[in-house]
C-alpha cells in the first residue's frame, strides 16, 4: 500500500491490530495492552509532549474504529476492554453521527488564527491596534506589536488593516478544507463537526495533521455477522479496480476467505443508471428544462439538501449504482445482508436511506482487514464474476466517467447534448453550483458532478495513493472489451 501520510499509516496499522486481535479471539482479552505496546516506555512520541499521552491518543482511537465515539465513554478508568466487550455485543450499530473528531488527538493546532512577525516595523500608525474591536494589540518595549491571545476572537481586522503585511492568517487544516464551514471550535478549543451542514466528502479527514477526525466503523459489526455464520454478500465500487495490485479475479477471491458469500459489482448497477439517467436527461430537456446534473454522488446529494435547495428540480432522479446493485444482490441473495464497499464516507449516509444495503466497508478498511487476517493476495483462488458490465460503467470511477457513459449509451443522440464536469466541490464549485440554480442557466446540459477532484478513485478512504490508483484503474479499463460503442441499446 502506499500512504501519502504517516496518519493514514497510523490509521491502518490500529485497525490492522484491532483486526488481528479479533480473529485470534483476543480482542477483548489483550485491547488493554493495546495502547502500551503500540508505544511502549522508552519509545519517542510521535509530536505528543509525553508517552502517556501519545498512549491516551491510541486509546481513543480505537473508539471510532470499533463503532463508538467519544460520547461513549462516562468514565476515564473504564478499560478498553469494556468498550470492546460493548461493540461486540451490540445487535446493530447505534451511532446517530457518521463522523466524529477524538478529543486527546485534536489538542495541537493553533487556538488564534493570526500572529505578528518580525516584520512589523513598530510603525507610528499602529493601525492594527486602532482597529483592534477587542482591544487585543499590546505593544513591546522595542515598539513591536503582540497579540494578546486571551483577549483576540480571530476577526482577521488586524491582518488587514496592517500596512506591513507583518501579521499572517495561520489556518486550521480541517476547517480550511471543509468546503461548507461544518467544522469550527467549541468552548474548550475542540474542533466539532457540525453534521447538520456536512457533506461527507471526506476532506477532513486526511487534512488533520494529528488524525484526530475518524470515520464511524462497522468494521467489527460485518465481522461478528460472518463469525455467526451470517451470509453477506459484499457489492463492490467500480473504484476497487485501482485499488490493490493484482488481479480483480485475486481482490475477490480475498473477500470470499473473509468470509463474504457471493460478490457483485455495483458496475452492473451503474449499467441501470447509465440508461436511465440517459432517458430522463432526454426527457427533462424535451420537457424544456435548461440542464440536469447527475445523481449518483451522495456528498452532492447532501450539498443540494442542506446548502443548495434551489438545485433540487435539476438533480436526476435516477438512483445510484449502489441503489441498483443492492437490488441485484437482494433479489440473488433474498436471505443475504448487503454490505457495499468502496472510497467514500458519504455513502454511509446514503446506506442509511436505503433498506436494500444493511452496512458499509471502505477500501481502507478492507485493506486493513487483509492485513488483520495476514491473507496475501497473490495467493488467494481467483473468484470471477459471472456478469460482465461494459467498460464504461467501470468507468464511473473516475471523473468524466458518469458522462462519458450516457453519451456512449446515447450514441448519436448525444452529439446535441453538451456536457461538462463539476469535479471537486470547494468553495469556488459550490458558487458555480449556486448561481446556476439561481438563474436556471448553466453552461451545459448535462452537468456531472463529483466531490472528490479526479472522482471516486481519489476518494477520501481509498486504498491505494491518488497517482497510483488513476494510473491502475485506466490500466484495467483498457482490458475491457465490452462497451457501449460495440453495444445495441
Amino acid at each position: 500500500m502506499a500512504f501519502t501520510n504517516n496518519i493514514m499509516i497510523v490509521r491502518h496499522k490500529l485497525l490492522a491490530d484491532l483486526v488481528r486481535l479479533w480473529k485470534n479471539d483476543q480482542l477483548i482479552e489483550k485491547i488493554d495492552r493495546l495502547p502500551v505496546e503500540l508505544s511502549p516506555r522508552r519509545s519517542k512520541p510521535m509530536g505528543r509532549c509525553c508517552i502517556h499521552k501519545e498512549r491516551a491518543v491510541w486509546r481513543y482511537k480505537t473508539f471510532p474504529l470499533m463503532g463508538l465515539d467519544m460520547t461513549d465513554e462516562h468514565d476515564e478508568v473504564t478499560p478498553l476492554s469494556d468498550y470492546a466487550r460493548m461493540a461486540l455485543s451490540r445487535p446493530e450499530p447505534n451511532k446517530e453521527n457518521i463522523m466524529c473528531v477524538i478529543d486527546e488527538a485534536c489538542s495541537s493546532c493553533v487556538q488564534i488564527n493570526y500572529e505578528i512577525t518580525n516584520l512589523c516595523r513598530g510603525c507610528v500608525a499602529r493601525s492594527c491596534y486602532m482597529n483592534c474591536p477587542k482591544d487585543a494589540i499590546r505593544f513591546k518595549k522595542n515598539g513591536q506589536a503582540m497579540i494578546d491571545h486571551d483577549t483576540c476572537v480571530s476577526c482577521g481586522i488586524c491582518h488587514k488593516s496592517c500596512p506591513y503585511h507583518a501579521i499572517v492568517y495561520i489556518p486550521v487544516p480541517c476547517e480550511e478544507s471543509c468546503p461548507v464551514k461544518a467544522i469550527s471550535k467549541d468552548e474548550h478549543g475542540i474542533e466539532h463537526i457540525d453534521e447538520s451542514k456536512c457533506i461527507y466528502c471526506g476532506k477532513c479527514l486526511n487534512a488533520c495533521p494529528f488524525g484526530a477526525i475518524f470515520e464511524i466503523s462497522q468494521t467489527f459489526d460485518v465481522l461478528q455477522h460472518i463469525r455467526k455464520g451470517e451470509k453477506l454478500v459484499a457489492i463492490v465500487a467500480p473504484s476497487i479496480l485501482g485499488q490493490f495490485n493484482t488481479t480483480i479475479e485475486k481482490v475477490y477471491g480475498a473477500f470470499k476467505e473473509i468470509g463474504f458469500a457471493d460478490v457483485i459489482e455495483v458496475a452492473e448497477g451503474a449499467m441501470q443508471t447509465t440508461s436511465n439517467e440517459a432517458h430522463e436527461l432526454l426527457e427533462k430537456l424535451e420537457e424544456g428544462q435548461k440542464f440536469m446534473t447527475t445523481s449518483c454522488c451522495p456528498s452532492y446529494i447532501e450539498l443540494v439538501e442542506k446548502h443548495i435547495p434551489g438545485m433540487k428540480p435539476y438533480v436526476s432522479s435516477t438512483g445510484s449504482p449502489m441503489y441498483y446493485a443492492a437490488r441485484i444482490a437482494k433479489e440473488k441473495h433474498p436471505d443475504a445482508k448487503i454490505v457495499f464497499v468502496g472510497p467514500c464516507i458519504a455513502k454511509r449516509k446514503e446506506v442509511r436511506r436505503d433498506e436494500a444495503v444493511d452496512y458499509i466497508l471502505t477500501f481502507e478498511e478492507i485493506g486493513s482487514i487483509l492485513d488483520g487476517f495476514d491473507i496475501q493476495l497473490e495467493q488467494m483462488q481467483e473468484f470471477s464474476i459471472l456478469h460482465t458490465s461494459v467498460r464504461e460503467a467501470h468507468g464511473f470511477a473516475q471523473a468524466g466517467g458518469v458522462m462519458g457513459a450516457v453519451k456512449a449509451y446515447l450514441k448519436e443522440e448525444a452529439e446535441k447534448i453538451n456536457a461538462i464536469q463539476v469535479s471537486d466541490i470547494n468553495k469556488k464549485n459550490i458558487a458555480l453550483l449556486r448561481a446556476c440554480a439561481k438563474t436556471g442557466k448553466a453552461a451545459g446540459q448535462f452537468i456531472e458532478v463529483m466531490a472528490c477532484e479526479g472522482g471516486c478513485i481519489t476518494g477520501p478512504s481509498t486504498h491505494n495513493d491518488i497517482v497510483s490508483g488513476r494510473r491502475q484503474l485506466v490500466q484495467e479499463l483498457l482490458k475491457r472489451k465490452e462497451s457501449y460503442e460495440t453495444m445495441d441499446r
